[in-house]
């Protein structure tokens, strides 16, 4: 970009609720599209609270800011020194400078720090569009192209990762429509524009551009522009605009489905593809890469899940005495209460009644805790043949995914959607085992089960070409985003920490045992009380242990 300087940055907060507060800021000087010197990144000590929510998501607590941030006006300070009078950049301008940096500044009466740049999250969806990876969220398109792993939901790891995004993705796609300088990027994400599917009303999902061919979406563009609200009829007066200038479609980026592909080349490693317009050779082509770019995921996913799998369970095991203790004394005391209840209003007998029913419950609970208990011993961490056996059996299974092969065949499509339902169950199960039975021969599978054989050769139809690559499209679009799910849960959390210090596992335990064993000395009590009220209403006493 003309070799401009710039600041790239990103913060995390306590929140988005007003007022917000900084707890991390990131940083990298940019000269053109690629970095320039060391980043910046600080943690600032607001003495504010951090609701629970907000530290699920950045790991920040009030007690890690008390211990390792510093002072708001001395980050500030060294902020300024760094940014100079360069512009600032975010994945998300309007919410980093407009909703946090600028309240915050003018809260702690400091001078505006650099000026305004673009928003690299407008720069994406323009470029992307139509975005191949569904959505624009920094993390599916970091996993979409395979961009290195960053420290996800910290300020300087979604820098890290945007600086990614922009070198390996972005600046390609700019270059190829001829954006070159900052001033013509500026210009690019200022510009009016719209997305090409439209998002909403009866055309939803469709192009704008098939109204070049379709009377009854062309119709209802131009009934769009005369709509009385402003920004609808802006809207549609700039995709009729676009229409009568002939614009070519933008480039589309990844592996997508269009009309007619031309695949132009990119930098050797590049995980981009650009194209206007396939044939049968380019589509059977990226089905092939289609079907790669899945098995590698599918057996990410698997060897991801099956990992925090196994740390839950080591968790459960050396807290299952806890739990189960606690949860006899909630068993109980919920008897007792309605044992009280029963006696007082119907008599001792059906009061009887109420403790048989007691002890049912007790028994099945204790089952399923040894159930529990079985299926936790038997999660053991996947070995390295293990786990480069998941991603043969991916390569195997992703063939299944194919719908062209049913497309005109009821019969061949409820197997096909069975199938796909059972290798997702195992999958989700981790179940290896199962995975392993279906990769090994699908057919016989499906014959196994009273459904269908599907045929195992692709078509040669360009039209079931593309259903087969949309149907790819979209379960690799569906396991990024169940990665996506897995890494915001807790259980990912407590496996990476694991990972990163083997003290932590031990302490985990320890904080739960504590905890437990305090509630567990609540319910006792209780219980206690109840068994002497009932004493004492009944003369008898009853067990209490």
């Amino acid at each position: 970009m003309n070799h401009h300087s710039w600041i790239l940055l990103d913060t995390e907060t306590n929140g988005i609720k007003a007022p917000i507060y900084v707890v991390e800021i990131g940083a990298q000087k940019m000269n053109g599209w690629l970095p320039d010197g060391p980043p910046f990144r600080r943690l600032l000590n607001h003495n504010a609270n951090i609701p629970p929510e907000a530290s699920r998501v950045n790991g920040y607590t009030r007690e890690i800011l008390e211990r390792d941030g510093d002072d708001p006006l001395a980050v500030y300070q060294d902020f300024a020194a760094y940014v100079g009078d360069a512009p600032l950049v975010s994945y998300n301008l309007p919410f980093d400078l407009d909703r946090v940096l600028l309240p915050e500044w003018q809260r702690l009466n400091i001078t505006p720090i650099g000026q305004r740049g673009f928003c690299a999250l407008v720069l994406a969806r323009r470029l992307l569009d139509p975005v191949p990876a569904g959505n624009c969220k920094l993390q599916t398109l970091r996993q979409f192209y395979r961009l290195p792993a960053r420290g996800a939901h910290s300020a300087l790891g979604d820098v890290e990762t945007v600086v990614d995004l922009l070198d390996q993705v972005l600046r390609p796609l700019a270059e190829a429509r001829g954006i070159q300088t900052w001033t013509e990027v500026l210009a690019f994400t200022e510009a009016p524009w719209f997305p090409s599917l439209i998002a909403f009303g009866k055309f939803k999902g469709r192009n704008f551009r098939e109204a070049a061919t379709d009377s009854d979406l062309h119709d209802w563009l131009q009934w769009l522009a005369g709509s009385s609200n402003a920004r609808s009829a802006s809207m549609g007066q700039w995709y009729l605009a676009q229409l009568e200038a002939d614009a070519p479609p933008p480039a589309a980026v990844g592996v997508a489905a269009s009309d007619n592909v031309n695949i132009a080349a990119l930098p050797q490693g590049s995980a981009v593809v650009l194209y206007l317009s396939p044939q049968k050779a380019e589509l059977q082509q990226l089905i092939s890469a289609a079907r790669n770019r899945l098995a590698d995921l599918e057996a990410d996913y698997t060897a991801q899940k099956h990992a925090v799998d196994v740390t839950l369970a080591q968790l459960f095991q050396a807290l299952r005495p806890y739990y189960q203790r606690r949860d006899q004394l909630q068993l109980k005391i919920n008897f007792r209460r309605q044992y009280l209840d029963v006696l007082m209003q119907a008599g001792d007998e059906e009061a009887e009644q109420v403790q048989q029913a007691h002890t049912q419950a007790r028994q099945q609970t204790d089952a399923e805790y040894e159930q529990a208990a079985t299926e936790a011993a038997s999660k053991q961490a996947l070995t390295e043949e293990e786990a480069q056996e998941t991603k043969t059996i991916w390569r195997k299974l992703v063939r299944a995914f194919h719908p062209d092969r049913c497309m005109d065949d009821a019969e061949k499509r409820q197997a096909h959607e069975w199938l796909t339902a059972e290798i997702n169950h195992a999958r989700d199960r981790g179940d290896i085992q199962r995975l392993r039975e279906i990769a090994h021969d699908p057919d016989a599978f499906l014959l196994q089960h009273g459904m269908a054989v599907l045929s195992q050769e692709d078509s040669n139809d360009v039209l079931r070409l593309r259903t087969l690559l949309d149907s790819l499209q979209q379960r690799i679009l569906e396991i990024l985003e169940a990665l996506n799910d897995l890494h915001e849960t807790s259980g990912y959390e407590l496996h990476q920490r694991v990972q990163q210090n083997s003290d932590f596992f031990n302490n985990t335990v320890a904080e739960h045992i504590s905890a437990l064993e305090a509630e567990i000395a609540a319910l006792d009590a209780e219980a206690a009380q109840l068994a002497e009220e009932i004493e004492g209403l009944t003369g008898v006493s009853i067990e209490n242990d």
